[in-house]
């Protein structure tokens, strides 16, 4: 393979890497604007956590007011009002990295910017939108 073909192939993997993390900006407390540019889906934000897979929150939380959820758990507080209680900028910003809301805490980063070694995002930006779409419509009752 030709030198200058094998760099265009570098590079365009490397910009695909690059890529795969939606760049925010944190104003205040929160991500005030979609990693998408559009809002996500409370249904799919449902289906990702039922799914137990990279948006693994049933592992330290639960939705006790969702029979499907509600076995997830104790480690964090349960997410029943979470929508009432934070905003989608909150949120946001709580799953992308939560690293920035409270250092050290247990609570992994999963879409996270400029991480250390490297870090690729657990989640997409469309999904990180479906996530923050379904804890936002967790309001109290």
């Amino acid at each position: 393979m030709k030198p200058t073909l094998c760099l265009a192939l570098l590079v365009a993997v490397a910009g695909s890497a690059v890529a795969e993390v939606a760049p925010y900006k944190i104003v205040g407390d929160g991500i005030a604007q979609s990693l998408t540019g559009k809002p996500g889906s409370a249904a799919s934000g449902r289906a990702l956590l039922a799914k137990r897979g990279a948006a693994n929150c049933l592992q330290c939380h639960a939705v006790k007011r969702d029979k499907e959820l509600a076995s997830g758990g104790d480690k964090g507080p349960a997410l029943d009002g979470v929508g009432s209680a934070l905003t989608a900028a909150q949120l946001r910003l709580s799953v992308v990295d939560y690293s920035r809301i409270i250092g050290g805490a247990p609570m992994p980063s999963f879409h996270k910017a400029g991480g250390a070694g490297g870090d690729k995002p657990v989640l997409t930006a469309a999904e990180i939108e479906d996530v923050v779409a379904y804890l936002s419509s967790l309001k109290s009752k």
